[in-house]
């Protein structure tokens, strides 16, 4: 009896371990992780990533490899990274708009809902900028000049269907304005539009904008309820009248499903600790952010929340990727 018990033990560790290999690594990390970023290197994402991703490899004594997978809006980064091996050596970068807007407006390669969130890295506000020549210096005054004179503003966006287009599509459905949507291939070639007066407004992250403030645009209101402190004279649309334009993008870790739970929670530690970095906060809000850590279900009522918004804006808006 004993005998088949010892031999019932082993059979059950062995069959443990090629039932979750992580499991059988008490001793995780022992070779690089890879952070899977939904974007191009270079881009206001791929920035964010890359500065957390050394410390965090210091914090967990193994490299943290970028891997850049962009297209699709970001949906297939995201689709890699939902559906790795869950070892404990492939993460994702979560990107709001391939889980709270694409998929009210087409098929999704991956479950949303089956999505799981490991902490939120960071929180982007969306700003609404002019270009100076329009001769505006406070958002009632663009109000008051898109009223009187319906469809001659024009404004730009990274996309149909992108933050920059809903956030300006929510700005007017809550200011009663008409505006006319000019929609380019990127957030670079909006700013860039809107620069050379191509658009005269442009609502997007202000990591894409802070750079060129003053310097041909002119950012005149936060979509938040918050001031930012790299702009302290810039006010909000809630002190402005307009509580609910309220636009931000959110980051944070994604990790596929059956991840053991004790990497999970081990590699949510280092993050935390990593965002509580004086020198990591300070690069983070350099970009235009604010470094946010938090649980994963945090963040997974975040982006349920941020889904809801969004569905009701491409609704009233008729809002369709056509």
């Amino acid at each position: 009896m004993q005998r088949r018990l010892f031999a019932a033990s082993l059979l059950a560790a062995a069959l443990g371990a090629f039932a979750s290999p992580a499991l059988a690594q008490p001793n995780w990390p022992n070779r690089p992780v890879r952070l899977i970023v939904p974007y191009p290197a270079g881009g206001p994402v791929d920035q964010l990533a890359r500065t957390i991703a050394p410390k965090l490899g210091e914090k967990l004594g193994q490299p943290i490899v970028i891997d850049n997978r962009a297209g699709a809006s970001g949906t297939i980064g995201i689709d890699a990274a939902v559906k790795a091996e869950p070892d404990g050596y492939t993460f994702g970068f979560g990107a709001p708009g391939g889980i709270t807007v694409l998929p009210h407006l087409r098929k999704m390669p991956y479950a949303v809902e089956g999505i799981h969130y490991v902490s939120l890295v960071a929180r982007v506000p969306q700003v609404i900028a002019v270009n100076q020549k329009l001769g505006i210096d406070t958002l009632p005054e663009l109000i008051a000049l898109a009223k009187k004179e319906p469809g001659r503003i024009n404004y730009g966006s990274a996309g149909n269907a992108t933050t920059p287009h809903l956030g300006a599509e929510l700005l007017a459905q809550e200011a009663g304005l008409k505006m006319m949507h000019v929609a380019y291939k990127g957030a670079a070639p909006a700013v860039t539009a809107l620069l050379a007066g191509e658009v005269q407004v442009l609502t997007a992250d202000l990591s894409g904008l802070l750079p060129f403030q003053g310097r041909g645009i002119r950012i005149i209101a936060v979509s938040g309820p918050q001031r930012i402190e790299v702009l302290p004279g810039v006010p909000t649309t809630t002190e402005l009248g307009l509580p609910a334009v309220h636009v931000e993008s959110n980051y944070g870790i994604i990790e596929p499903a059956g991840m053991p739970p004790a990497i999970s929670r081990k590699l949510r530690e280092a993050l935390v600790a990593v965002l509580e970095m004086p020198a990591v906060k300070a690069q983070i809000a350099a970009q235009g952010a604010l470094a946010m850590s938090s649980t994963p279900e945090e963040y997974r009522k975040l982006m349920q929340q941020e889904s809801a918004k969004w569905a009701g804006v491409l609704k009233k808006g008729n809002i369709t990727l056509e």
